[in-house]
């Protein structure tokens, strides 16, 4: 658990505005806290050669920061509000990856942020009746070939709002994605599904409160989408437009990109046409497309057999190699896909069919951040 002071360290380290976002994660990342930051302050240069003169004296200045990291810390207990550091281990850790991760994230909420499947929905603030219908069949269709998924958006006007009112309807946990602090909320006339996704998602923010939804904190705030998901679905963009911008975002991150096409000549399909073309999104024209095309088909066989109550077999019969991998996880237990894979001397491909067996089986569980748990 991260401790209260860690929490207005890191609070305060934002409050710092000489430096870019990836200056100050570097350092972060290098010292391996804000309290480690700030008790090296002083002796930065020991700590940092290369550290800006600018820099120095910002951290020697922290007194109006930490008062505002005090204001901030007693705001957010009285509204249940759950400050999450990049050090926290229900940070989203897709996220944490990036190379422009934020330092602090503001979150109200009871969905698991880390949860094994992950996907935005983007796209016009200008949705159209056939955009609409692409979010509504999209997601009763996906309901049913991956029933556990987290879907992110922004909570804007248009794609955004479809997808999580969507999302809600078929009992899937949603969580949006503010440019603003969670004191307040752009656009109010969102309020009511707002509220339906504290208790069935959340409302997720970088920005502390008395924040204003401007538009560069936009643009930030794509980056977190894109950066907490396994894949972007675009549904509908004109030419330009922030779905644009947050699929681009996850192409720099190395995340898939999916695309609706669109009518030829169709204002609003001009961005998903644009990008297909370009290869800069697969296209595909259900959740099937998707779902293959991801390597998802067997979520629906085990939320099944999860559903019926399997259990683990007291002294079930393994083959060698998933023999392999329980000998790997009685060694260390907790470890990611590569990790397994590379001890058990077997490819990605044959590790991540194994797992599933062994998931089937109730011998193995999946944890936040990719984990693997041998259950005993």
């Amino acid at each position: 658990m991260v401790s209260e002071q860690e929490i207005l360290n890191t609070i305060a380290l934002t409050r710092i505005n000489y430096f870019t976002l990836s200056g100050l994660l570097q350092i972060y990342r290098m010292l391996g806290s804000a309290t480690a930051v700030i008790e090296n302050r002083n002796n930065i240069k020991d700590v940092i050669p290369d550290a800006s003169d600018r820099l120095i004296e910002a951290l020697k200045q922290l007194d109006e920061p930490m008062k505002r990291a005090e204001v901030e810390m007693e705001y957010d207990i009285q509204h249940d509000i759950l400050p999450l550091t990049l050090i926290d281990e229900r940070y989203p850790q897709r996220l944490k990856e990036v190379d422009d991760a934020p330092l602090m994230l503001f979150y109200k909420g009871n969905a698991d942020l880390n949860q094994k499947r992950v996907i935005n929905i983007i796209g016009t603030r200008q949705c159209t009746i056939y955009g609409q219908d692409l979010i509504r069949k999209f997601i009763q269709e996906l309901k049913t070939l991956c029933p556990k998924v987290l879907i992110v958006s922004g909570l804007a006007y248009g794609v955004d709002i479809h997808a999580h009112d969507e999302a809600l309807k078929y009992g899937y946990e949603t969580v949006g994605v503010l440019a603003h602090g969670l004191d307040d909320l752009y656009p109010r006339r969102h309020m009511s599904t707002a509220n339906k996704m504290v208790n069935q998602g959340g409302l997720l923010s970088e920005f502390l409160t008395q924040t204003n939804a401007d538009k560069m904190n936009f643009v930030r705030r794509n980056r977190i989408v894109a950066g907490m998901s396994d894949a972007s679905i675009l549904i509908e963009s004109a030419k330009k437009g922030g779905g644009l911008i947050t699929t681009e975002i996850s192409q720099s991150y190395g995340r898939d990109v999916f695309a609706f096409p669109g009518r030829v000549g169709d204002i609003y399909s001009e961005g998903c046409n644009n990008l297909i073309r370009n290869n800069g999104a697969a296209m595909i024209t259900c959740a099937k497309d998707f779902v293959e095309a991801m390597g998802w088909q067997e979520d629906a066989l085990l939320f099944k057999a999860q559903s019926k109550g399997i259990e683990r077999q007291l002294f079930p019969e393994l083959s060698n190699e998933e023999q392999k991998i329980v000998d790997v996880l009685t060694r260390n237990n907790d470890l990611q896909l590569n990790f397994i894979a590379v001890q058990a001397g077997l490819s990605i491909q044959q590790a991540t069919s194994i797992l599933f067996m062994l998931e089937m089986k109730g011998i193995i569980k999946t944890l936040a951040g990719g984990m693997y748990h041998l259950l005993k």
